[in-house]
């Protein structure tokens, strides 16, 4: 049984009342029924449309020792940090200091890139591309997730049994070549993996001369005014006033373990609803890449039914994912701690926000949809 739910919304609409009960209350009753779900315990919301006039912020939380949680409280992104390091790359390309098309090679260590892609006797390695990497068609096992050859636990289950581990980029990228074999030729398919995206990173720190976090704290969060956001166990946010949310596995609380170390740039980014926000409006309206570059970066490869991916960046049509007649599609990311964060065209509105439950995370896509519903219909 859990205990009684702790009320701590902050709740900013402006006038958009319809029927006896308005759009904004039945958001937050869909909210609050979220929180009802076993095993959640602590959830954020953010609606918001300028174009509309709404601005919905709900926080809530079912355990006692959280009863202070707000929606200024940061929380922890997992892959929605991968929209972030694709930009990073946007970015560099903008600079002129790299394409889509250059193969890694001419940026990562020998030692870095040398069987990164061994396949049935023959190997890939110089073969991959920037784009390969950001779109996951390289080909390359994920180093969290996919199966060993010798069947010991890969990193995601690793994690929990020596939490003090400090994992580096290079450790994960090497675990990768001993313990797991490609999926297939780069270029000729599509897996998600965070192997990618922790070669994204060491690519950027490479290129840039600065570590990930200063890049994305320079480029990103100070001309934007994130100043909640950080990378976790690299850096700070530049305005400290709430500590980060916890997120859970089951019942066990896993928000400060080291080994999450493991999870970087493909996965670290700490944040607030309204600073992903703020990140995706400036993404959308080309104040962080030129709008050939977003348009490059938008190069859709079928992923699975009703989604598409990007470069760092997901396409998804409800019509085709729950066979609705409906028109609604959003792009952005989702990650696996059940956080979100998502821009629907057709209604003008952004959606961000976490369950902070990795058994949720299937579960958001289904919210957001209904919450666009509401908005659609105003009703």
């Amino acid at each position: 049984m859990k205990n009684k739910v702790i009320p701590t919304i902050v709740l900013f609409v402006s006038i958009w009342a319809f029927g006896q009960r308005t759009a904004p209350q039945k958001i937050a009753e869909l909210f609050t029924a979220e929180l009802e779900k076993e095993p959640v315990k602590s959830a954020f919301l953010h609606v918001y449309s300028k174009s509309k006039g709404i601005n919905i912020q709900l926080a809530e939380s079912t355990v006692e020792s959280e009863h202070d949680l707000t929606i200024n409280n940061p929380f922890y992104t997992a892959s929605i940090t991968k929209m972030l390091t694709a930009t990073a790359v946007g970015i560099l390309k903008d600079q002129k200091k790299l394409k889509f098309e250059d193969k890694i090679a001419q940026y990562l260590s020998a030692s870095l890139v040398t069987q990164l892609h061994l396949l049935d006797g023959k190997e890939y390695s110089k073969d991959i591309t920037i784009a390969h990497l950001l779109q996951h068609t390289s080909g390359l096992p994920d180093y969290f997730t996919n199966g060993t050859l010798d069947n010991s636990p890969n990193i995601i289950n690793q994690l929990l049994t020596d939490t003090d581990k400090s994992w580096s980029p290079q450790e994960t990228i090497q675990f990768t070549k001993e313990k797991m074999k490609p999926h297939f030729v780069p270029g000729k398919g599509y897996q998600y993996t965070d192997t990618e995206y922790v070669l994204l990173a060491l690519l950027i720190e490479k290129v840039s001369g600065i570590p990930l976090d200063e890049f994305f704290r320079k480029y990103i969060f100070q001309p934007l005014g994130m100043e909640s956001s950080y990378i976790n166990l690299k850096s700070s946010p530049s305005k400290s006033e709430r500590p980060m949310a916890k997120f859970y596995v089951g019942d066990t609380e896993v928000s400060s373990i080291k080994s999450l170390s493991a999870d970087w740039g493909g996965g670290g980014l700490v944040s607030t609803t309204e600073d992903l926000i703020t990140f995706l409006e400036a993404y959308n309206t080309n104040k962080l890449v030129k709008r050939k570059t977003r348009h490059a970066m938008q190069q859709w490869v079928n992923e699975t039914m009703g989604m598409e991916y990007g470069y760092g960046i997901r396409k998804v049509s409800f019509k085709t994912l729950f066979e609705k007649d409906t028109n609604l599609e959003v792009i952005g990311h989702s990650g696996s701690t059940a956080s979100f964060l998502w821009y629907c065209p057709q209604g003008d509105t952004y959606i961000a926000g976490t369950l902070n439950q990795l058994e949720a995370s299937k579960s958001t896509l289904n919210l957001v949809y209904n919450i666009l519903e509401l908005v659609e219909n105003r009703q």
